[in-house]
This record gives structure tokens, C-alpha cells and sequence, in this order.
């Protein structure tokens, strides 16, 4: 994977008359340390219909300067962006264009944009002589090399400080406070490449985002949660790629969502277009299921194991456990990255929006939110209710852990569509949700007890094979026994308390 950091910057306009004010009055800053002129000539890379930069995204091929090269820059919140960086080569590399699968899918990218900058540098220095933050003054050309206002231009001078690897966020607070007490302002442009692209061509699609309408009716409300969930998709695609934390969890939470909104409101979507994508985001969950599943699994091991007094760490219990746990996320990383680049799954983004695009509505679709919604919600309530009923029939063993399994999976739905409708039936919905969720937690954690002791009675079969103790195996399998039935002591309680009628009521009006 190309080399990955941290950029958190601010931009200000300028002028070419711009003139610095003191900012060693800045608090933390000691010393501006004049670093000389250098000459920046980078290309930008788009869809020819901006894809990239409509969701804020900037590709470029740059030479010149300290750091020339492939440069790939994904937000991560306001001023805050991780820049993805790989070897200046002459066609795009293919660790970048993995990270902007879920984007572009199966459309090539082309040069869109041309900036010049001619950029003078100053390094802001700490006491102790330590880099703060780089601040420089560019003198900006850009021209549109394709599309609308191919071969316009466009020129500005703008300012940016961007804050030093490890450095306090703090320093540009300070440096930004001695800024606007000279007359500088914050730019209204987020990155070169969106200012070129709006001085160039206004108004073109990719330079912003459309507004979406208020929702009024039930399907406006269900649309605009199915969109949330899409976008998470594609927006985690890249992070999963690059093996960031809770990554796979957060897609696979994405993709169930979707499923639960899909079944839960059939009489809103047409299922003969619904029940295909749910069959492929069920593929999905469950190919990210390997990973994530994993990553549980191993977490919760690696804590049992922590809290075992040493004297009854019988045999290289914590050697066994790391190696076997490498073995298998190896392997499930592997299939994740396999399964993104998969046809099948750039099929269902595609098809996710087309949905969106042209929604196959029914005619409850039309009807108000606080008529429609709720009668969903319930009717999923309703066979949690039997299920929940169903496990509590069964004596402790492998009948009732598969049917508490079923619950769980109900549960999810439910929490799912209070959730969604959320933002049409307001603090209901919201109570409901967060009742619907400690059910879900008993549960799940007594799922993730059966896991547990399937693999603990694997990792003793395997220890006792290869001639060592299996005690301490044996030890934690009876802690799992031991969590799972309290798990199911609990569950009537807490199912009582998150069922009461009064709850359900409310959610009905």
C-alpha cells in the first residue's frame, strides 16, 4: 500500500500584496523561518463526470516541490484529510486506484484540471526549535483541460498553514487569530482543485453538492436513510481497503441496514427490485462477516486470556492463540480485498444507484411518515416478540442457542427501521431504537459466547494434539458456559422492560 499520512490544514485568501503579520505573537510559536520559493506543476485526475470531486475526494499527478508524486486526498472531516501518497510514475498506480474503486467503478480517470503554483514557504518553529506548521503564500494558475470550459483559466493567490506531523491542533487556533487580525480571511474554497473548478466552469456538475429536498412522505424519509447507507458503503470502501479500524464493521453495519430497510418497509419499495439487492447485500455482510467475525473473536479471546491468573496459564496459551489468530486474518483480509474488487459487488453499487435514481415505489410510498412507518416498525416487532418467545421455550443447550441467534437477528431489524424512522417520528422512534438495542446486546453477546466455545474446544483439540496442556482451553470454555447462562437469565428482564405497551403506543401516536 502507497504511503499514507495526516493532513490537517487551513486555507486563507490572499493577494498578491499579502504581507505576513508577526506571528511569533502567535501563542507557541517562536520563530518564522523564511524556507524559499519553490514552483509546483500538478494535474488533476477525474471521471468526466467529476465523481471524485463531488464527493470532495482530489487525485493529482505532481512534480516539483518536497514531495512530487501521485497524491490521493480523502476527507475525513473539516481541514482534516488523509493523504495517500505513491511514486511519480506515468500512469496512475494501482494501489490508488483500488482506494477509488467504489467511486468510479469501471470508468477510467483523466486529466481534468492543470494548477501551477508558485508557492513561498515558511516553516513556524517552537521554542525548542521543532516544526509547528508549514504556512505558504501561492500564486495559483489553473486551466480546465476537458469538459465544460476546456481551455479556461483561472488565477488566485491563497494562503494555507497546514500543522506539522504530531504538532498541537492548538498552533492553528493561535496562528489563525493573528491571521484575521491582519485582514486575512478563511478561504471559501475547500481545495485548489474545487476553486478551479468553479472559476473555470460554474455552476458544472462536481463543483457541489445538490440539496436534497425536505422529507415529506413515507418513501422520502425511507430514500433518505437508504442514502445515508449507500453512502456509507462507498465511503468506507477505501478505509477497508486501507485496513482501518472498524472499518469492516461499519461496512458490514451498512449493508445490514439496508437489508432490515428493505424487508421492513416492502410495502413502500417493490420487492421484485428490492429482494435481488438484498440477496447480494446479504453476499456481501456475510463475505465481511469473515473478517470482522474474526476480529471479535480474537478480541475477546485475547481478553479471557489476559485475566487468567498465571499459575493457571498452563502451556504457551498466548503463543497458540497469536498465531492462530494470524493464520486466519491473513486469510480473511485477503478474501475481503478479493470481494471488493469483485464484479458482483460493483454491480450492486450500481444497482443501489439506480434504485436511488428511479425508486420502484408502491402505493403506501405516497402516505404520510407517521401513518406508514410505524406499522412497519411493529409488524417487525411483532416477530421479534415471537422469537424472543420462542428461544425462552427451549432448555439451555444447542436448540435454544440457535433460536436466541434468531432473536438476535430480529432484534438488529428492529433497532434498524426505529432508527430510519427516526427523523419523521422523533423521540419515539429514538426510545424504541435504544430499547430495541439492549435487547439486541443481550443477545449478541450469548452469540458471541457460542463462538467462543466453538473455538476454545478447537484451540484445546489442537493444544492437546500437539502434546501440550489443554487446561487452561478447558478453563475458559467454562467461563463462556458461565457468561452465556447468565445471558440467558437476563434476557427475560430485559425483554420485559424494553416491551412495555405504553412504548409501543407512543411510536403509534
Amino acid at each position: 500500500m502507497a504511503d499514507s499520512k495526516r493532513e490537517v490544514e487551513r486555507k486563507y485568501e490572499a493577494t498578491p500584496e499579502t504581507r505576513l503579520p508577526d506571528l511569533t505573537r502567535a501563542a507557541g510559536v517562536s520563530a518564522v523561518v523564511h524556507r524559499g520559493l519553490s514552483e509546483l506543476d500538478a494535474v488533476y485526475y477525474d471521471t468526466e463526470d467529476l465523481r471524485l470531486a463531488a464527493d470532495s475526494l482530489t487525485l493529482r499527478r505532481r512534480t516539483g516541490g518536497g514531495d512530487p508524486g501521485w497524491h490521493l486526498k480523502i476527507p475525513v472531516s473539516a481541514g482534516v484529510r488523509d493523504e495517500i501518497q505513491a511514486p511519480l510514475t506515468d500512469t496512475l498506480p494501482p494501489d490508488l486506484g483500488e482506494l477509488l474503486r467504489s467511486r468510479v467503478r469501471n470508468t477510467p480517470v483523466t486529466p481534468v484540471v492543470r494548477i501551477l503554483s508558485a508557492r513561498d514557504v515558511h516553516h513556524l518553529l517552537g521554542e525548542d526549535g521543532t516544526l509547528l506548521a508549514e504556512l505558504s503564500i501561492d500564486e495559483v494558475l489553473a486551466e480546465r483541460l476537458t469538459g465544460e470550459g476546456h481551455g479556461t483559466t483561472s488565477a488566485w493567490t491563497e494562503l494555507e498553514v497546514e500543522l506539522a506531523d504530531d504538532a498541537d491542533p492548538a498552533v492553528l487556533d493561535a496562528v489563525e487569530r493573528r491571521l484575521r487580525k491582519a485582514g486575512i480571511r478563511p478561504s471559501a474554497a475547500p481545495s485548489k482543485l474545487a476553486r478551479a473548478l468553479a472559476g473555470t466552469a460554474p455552476g458544472a456538475p462536481g463543483t457541489e453538492r445538490a440539496k436534497a429536498p425536505s422529507p415529506r412522505t413515507a418513501v422520502d424519509h425511507v430514500l433518505s436513510y437508504v442514502r445515508r447507507q449507500v453512502t456509507a458503503l462507498v465511503e468506507l470502501d477505501p478505509a477497508v481497503r486501507r485496513e482501518l479500524p472498524d472499518s469492516v464493521h461499519r461496512m458490514r453495519v451498512a449493508t445490514r441496514r439496508l437489508r432490515s430497510a428493505f424487508r421492513t418497509y416492502r410495502k413502500i419499495l417493490d420487492r421484485q427490485v428490492t429482494d435481488p439487492l438484498r440477496d447480494d447485500l446479504k453476499w456481501l455482510a456475510a463475505e465481511l462477516g469473515v473478517d470482522r467475525d474474526q476480529e471479535v473473536l480474537d478480541a475477546r479471546l485475547r481478553s479471557h486470556v489476559s485475566q487468567v491468573p498465571a499459575p493457571l496459564l498452563l502451556g504457551p496459551v498466548s503463543a497458540r492463540l497469536k498465531l492462530t489468530s494470524v493464520a486466519r486474518r491473513t486469510g480473511s483480509r485477503q478474501r475481503v480485498a478479493a470481494v471488493l474488487d469483485a464484479d458482483r459487488y460493483l454491480a450492486l453499487l450500481d444497482s443501489l444507484d439506480a434504485l436511488l435514481a428511479d425508486p420502484p415505489l408502491l402505493p403506501a410510498a405516497a402516505r404520510p411518515p407517521e401513518d406508514a412507518l410505524p406499522r412497519a416498525v411493529l409488524k417487525d416487532y411483532e416477530r421479534l416478540a415471537t422469537r424472543i418467545g420462542h428461544a425462552l421455550e427451549h432448555d439451555p443447550g444447542e436448540e435454544r442457542d440457535v433460536a436466541m441467534h434468531e432473536a438476535r437477528k430480529a432484534a438488529k431489524r428492529v433497532r434498524y427501521a426505529a432508527e430510519a424512522a427516526r427523523p419523521a417520528l422523533g423521540k419515539p422512534a429514538k426510545k424504541f431504537a435504544k430499547r430495541m438495542k439492549s435487547v439486541q446486546s443481550v443477545l449478541g453477546d450469548h452469540q458471541d459466547s457460542v463462538v467462543a466455545r466453538d473455538a476454545l474446544r478447537t484451540l484445546a483439540v489442537q493444544a492437546h494434539g500437539a502434546g501440550e496442556s489443554a487446561f487452561t482451553w478447558g478453563l475458559l470454555y467454562g467461563r463462556e458456559e458461565a457468561a452465556a447462562a447468565e445471558r440467558e437469565r437476563e434476557l427475560p428482564e430485559v425483554w420485559a422492560w424494553a416491551s412495555r405497551p405504553g412504548l409501543r403506543a407512543a411510536l403509534k401516536g
